[in-house]
This record gives structure tokens, sequence and C-alpha cells, in this order.
């Protein structure tokens, strides 16, 4: 991969992992252990923050296809590249939409434990992928 490709896809990989981690992994479990926060305001601030979260990543992911795919990359680089971007698209077009669900539902005053879901797990395990795949893709631009 060219010097400043190399360079830009770095960042641009390493800024996403920075904010995945901070949002996913620290501010959204953390939420719900503050003070006075109810499941009906943890929500709303975690749909609130996911989305603005989902759109930066969406903006990323795409800056990140066009350095890539500008900046002579290898196959390895192309591949983690796919798969990070496969990852956010699965978790918007799949994942997301059952999330909104179950918080309307909750946010509309019904009961939690009536809205139980799996959807949560599989976004926390898409999130895993997307981080591995993201660590494995920022090393591997840098290490050009």
């Amino acid at each position: 991969m060219h010097a400043t490709s190399a360079a830009v896809a770095g960042a641009v990989t390493f800024l996403w992992l920075g904010m995945v981690l901070a949002i996913s992994f620290l501010e959204a479990p953390l939420k719900f252990r503050a003070p006075g926060v109810t499941i009906p305001l943890g929500l709303g601030i975690g749909r609130l923050v996911f989305r603005a979260l989902n759109l930066a990543e969406t903006v990323l992911a795409v800056v990140l296809i066009a350095v890539v795919a500008t900046g002579g990359p290898s196959t390895a680089v192309l591949v983690l590249t796919a798969v990070a971007a496969a990852v956010l698209a699965v978790q918007l077009t799949a994942v997301r939409p059952r999330l909104n669900r179950r918080s309307d539902a909750v946010l509309a005053g019904e009961d939690p434990a009536l809205h139980r879901s799996r959807a949560h797990l599989h976004y926390v395990a898409l999130e895993i992928v997307k981080v591995l795949a993201l660590i494995a893709l920022g090393c591997t631009v840098l290490a050009r």
C-alpha cells in the first residue's frame, strides 16, 4: 500500500476502533450503573449515542474504503476492510432494527421482561468481530 494511503487508512481505522471500544464496551455497559438511570432513560440515551456512533462509523467506513481502494492494497487489507464494513452493514440493517423495536416497546411503557431478545448478544458478537478486524487491519496497513 502507498505510504500516504497506509497512514490515512491506519488513522481512520484506529479512530473507528477507538470509537467502538469507547462507546460499545465502556459507555454502554456503565450507563446503566449510574445512579438514577432507569431502563427507559438509559435506552433513550443509548439510542441517541448509538445513532451518532453508527453515523460516524458509516462515514469512517466510506473514507476507509475509498482510501484502501485507491492505495494499492494487499489482499489482507482488502479482506479486513471488507469484513469491518460488512459487519457494520449487518449491524445497521439486520440487528439495529430489532433493537429499535425492543427499545420502542420499552419506551412506550411495556415491561422490558416481555421483550427479551438475543439481538443484544448478536450486536455484541458482531462488535467483537469488528474490533478484531479493525485491530488486524490497522496493524496490517501500518506494517506495510
